[in-house]
């Protein structure tokens, strides 16, 4: 759940902070190009990087992967050139051994990804989202982690789920009912206690998952908006800034980027 949390939260940070951007140039009649579109849609990890931070895709492509030699060269040049790309791209992150590590996953993703489709080899669409979905949900937990330990312990976390739902609500601080009020109960009595103590995220993470199919900001922009869909928007709108003004924090992730 606390990787599905971040997962989410470094998209609607990162894609919002563009929109914003995006939206802040229309108005003096600047057109950025687009940087994100639709990212956890994708089918395979090259697809991914086509969609997220389209931008810094372009730059790493253009700037060390072609002058590196791109895939001029024999097939495994070529893997090395995409997997030095990679690291160099998780290095521009932060000089920290956790972006390099997030940079080698992707890069040793992008490698075993040519060398799928140079043997011809296909999987189902929902199989193919479902691989593609699961490896960024794992390499991200590199991304945030402050250190190793911290990282393989949320790892170790992620394949207990056996151990976490064995706990019962005596093993739960109470605060983790507060939300549920009198309803605690009830919920008790058809779901597991670490579940019931975790709902509201959980409900959150399918409201995330359910945007996924949803168009994205730059589809909506070619689309013509009727008033109902103008009126969730700005009632989304309203909800999004009383949980801004509740925040404790106000400033976006990829600020530091």
């Amino acid at each position: 759940m606390t990787s599905l949390s971040y997962t989410f939260q470094l998209y609607f940070d990162f894609s919002g902070y563009c929109d914003m951007a995006m939206g802040a140039a229309l108005m003096f009649n600047i057109r950025l190009p687009l940087n994100f579109n639709s990212p956890y849609k994708s089918l395979d990890i090259q697809d991914f990087w086509r969609r997220w931070h389209i931008t810094l895709g372009r730059f790493l492509r253009d700037y060390i992967y072609i002058p590196l030699g791109g895939n001029r060269g024999a097939e495994w040049m070529t893997y090395a050139n995409l997997f030095i790309t990679f690291v160099i791209g998780g290095l521009w992150h932060g000089a920290s051994w956790m972006f390099v590590i997030w940079g080698a996953l992707h890069g040793g993703a992008l490698v075993v990804h040519r060398a799928w489709k140079a043997l011809g080899l296909r999987m189902p669409k929902m199989l193919a989202w479902l691989t593609t979905f699961l490896f960024l949900n794992m390499a991200w937990v590199f991304f945030r982690a402050n250190t190793l330990d911290d990282a393989l312990r949320v790892l170790r976390g992620m394949v207990d789920l056996p151990g976490a739902l064995a706990k019962t609500a005596d093993d739960i601080p109470t605060a983790g009912f507060a939300w549920g009020g009198w309803s605690i109960d009830l919920w008790l009595q058809w779901l597991p206690a670490a579940m019931v103590a975790q709902l509201p995220y959980l409900a959150a993470i399918a409201a995330a998952f359910v945007l996924l199919s949803r168009p994205n900001a730059a589809r909506l922009m070619d689309v013509r908006i009727g008033w109902p869909t103008t009126g969730a928007c700005a009632v989304l709108l309203g909800v999004a800034l009383v949980a801004t003004m509740a925040s404790t924090s106000s400033v976006f992730l990829y600020f530091n980027f």
